[in-house]
């Protein structure tokens, strides 16, 4: 599957959900083969599960081919990059191999006496075998293939990455057993949605969608997706229910990157709290799959969240979650600033626009375009003709025009007064463009690991990562609004931070966490904010940046955001 990846505890012990560790069960198992999905497309390979005890809407995969996925989607050859599995008895280890590098030799170990898996680094283990930091979160190929830089550059700034804590799953305490029959040469199975959960969705690589005739690897299910919803309707398994609310809980419980500011202790608390678990542990998929809808809009309420689609058991439905607080708020905002902005632009906003000694750049996200790697943007001749919805490509056309000779610009205002946010590639660029350095601080909540990366970019293509790639020399000014949400928050809050950048207008938006694409084991498809948490650095501590950059100046009336000349008057006048 190589090619594939490449591509790509409770109120009372009445409510909890711990069952004690015991011996195994004997169970009877059967295999079965499945084709294996890719954007509903049949990608020609297949996926070997297993069952037990007749139940077949529960798969497990086995140990062996959990080691060949690792090897896939994380091994490397060329550098260096390998997994290995060793067994004794009811214990399967893990072991991550990489010469030289601090992920050498970091485990994962899977004990099926105990049904609890532990990590002695998750991050580490795993990192991918290019990136610069353990919570590196960039995607793009910062060099060609004659090794030259491209687009950007990372730099060491003595600010060390501190290793997060072992970290212990423990299955048992949601009712998930591991299963390990001592026959042959041993037999290891483990729940698909649990391997999905912590080592695909959250490690490496898409959900892994079971749906009884193939399993379809995808960061989501949309509805209207005809392959996944051709199987047959129906009710989940006793077994199937049961293991689904301990690993909802579980992932929850673990993943969720808000739990703490939410003030959750543990996922089947809540859910027992506002009435949704009796939904979640009965029989009917559609109660089941309308609770974590409603789960999501009503009481995590955060931009990040949202729901994708019903399970295939429940069938292909159209339904549309209604809005929490937060939301509704956000929503009412963003329509607000959009009917602003189309009154005094009707014909759309420019990318760059010039008025008097000012210049500003406008886009509503972080967007990659259809870019594979740095080096895609060395392959348009003049900056001058990348399209405005190519967030880089713009910033370089803007950097021609603001550094050209006799320019006249003296200001440079970034507006993101409407950015719902997008890729960390861009932002971290756009940064570096405004202050010659960008340093983007990262916390993964569940391992408690943080790092700090620092970068530079190439904005006049030269291949060289200096002073001509900045406007730093300029008055700097960035435009925000209730609107500008995730990079469109981060942006800001690091503009902010460093002491160069005014900001102009209300306080953004927020959104701190990494968007995590996540699902049921019965096949529902959402999103939640996952656990790695973009932060900004101050005085050597990580702050979380959820609340938003205030401005500096505020701006009362939305209409005022885009009266250019007005504002223009208005920023000459703070000098």
């Amino acid at each position: 599957m190589k090619k594939l990846f490449s591509l790509m505890l409770a109120l009372s012990m009445a409510l909890s959900l711990c069952v004690p560790a015991c011996a195994q069960e004997s169970h009877t198992i059967t295999g079965e083969e499945f084709p294996i999905y890719y954007q509903g497309n049949d990608i020609g390979e297949k996926m070997t599960l297993y069952f037990l005890d007749g139940v077949t809407d529960l798969p497990y995969m086995e140990a062996s081919d959990l080691c060949g996925l690792f090897n896939d989607m994380i091994g490397d050859k060329e550098l260096g990059v390998s997994f290995t599995m060793e067994t004794e008895g009811p214990v399967v280890t893990y072991t991550r191999h990489h010469e030289g590098s601090p992920s050498d030799g970091t485990y994962a170990t899977f004990d099926f006496d105990r049904s609890e898996i532990t990590f002695r680094d998750y991050n580490l283990f795993f990192m991918k075998a290019d990136a610069s930091t353990i919570l590196d979160v960039t995607g793009l190929k910062y060099f060609n293939d004659q090794g030259e830089p491209a687009l950007m550059q990372k730099i060491n700034k003595g600010t060390f990455d501190r290793y997060g804590d072992e970290l212990v799953l423990p299955l048992a305490d949601y009712g998930i057993e591991l299963v390990y029959q001592p026959i042959e040469n041993g037999r290891y199975l483990i729940p698909l949605q649990t391997i999905s959960d912590f080592f695909m969705a959250n490690g490496v690589g898409p959900q892994a969608y079971f749906n009884g005739q193939g399993v379809f690897l995808a960061a989501q299910i949309m509805p209207g997706d005809e392959t996944y919803y051709a199987a047959p309707t129906g009710e989940r398994s006793e077994a199937l229910t049961k293991y689904g609310y301990g690993e909802l809980c579980m992932m929850l419980d673990y993943l969720y990157g808000q739990k703490e500011i939410h003030e959750i202790d543990s996922f089947d608390q809540l859910l027992y709290q506002i009435g949704f678990k009796q939904a979640l542990i009965g029989s009917e998929v559609k109660q089941a799959d309308g609770a974590i809808a409603r789960l999501i809009s009503d009481f995590l309420d955060d931009g990040h969240s949202g729901w994708h689609a019903f399970s295939y058991l429940a069938g292909d439905i159209d339904y549309k979650a209604p809005y929490g607080t937060s939301m509704t708020r956000l929503l009412d905002q963003i329509t607000i600033y959009a009917k602003a902005r189309a009154k005094a632009f009707p014909d759309g906003i420019p990318g760059y626009q010039e008025i008097g000694n000012t210049a500003y750049i406008t886009f509503d996200e972080f967007a990659l375009g259809n870019e594979k790697s740095g080096e895609d943007f060395y392959l348009v001749d003049d900056p001058a003709d990348f399209e405005d919805t190519d967030t880089i490509g713009l910033i370089m056309k803007a950097h021609a025009m603001i550094t050209r000779e006799n320019s006249p610009i003296e200001n440079v205002v970034l507006d993101l007064s409407c950015n719902r946010g997008g890729a960390a590639d861009t932002a971290i660029f756009v940064i570096a463009w405004f202050l010659g350095e960008a340093s983007i601080g990262m916390k993964d909540t569940m391992t408690g690991a943080v790092c700090a990366s620092t970068y530079r970019c190439d904005a006049n293509r030269d291949r060289e990562f200096d002073e001509r790639d900045t406007v730093e020399d300029k008055n700097l000014f960035v435009l925000t609004s209730p609107f500008s949400f995730s990079c469109g928050n981060l942006v800001p809050c690091a503009l902010k931070d460093s002491g160069k950048v005014t900001v102009l207008g209300r306080t953004s938006g927020g959104g701190s966490c990494v968007v995590l694409n996540i699902s049921s084991a019965w096949g529902s498809s959402f999103q939640i904010s996952g656990s790695r948490r973009l932060s900004f650095i101050k005085n050597g501590a990580y702050y979380d940046i959820d609340r938003g950059a205030d401005p500096d100046f505020v701006i009362t009336s939305p209409e005022k955001f885009y009266d250019r000349e007005a504002l223009t008057d208005y920023i000459n006048s703070l000098y």
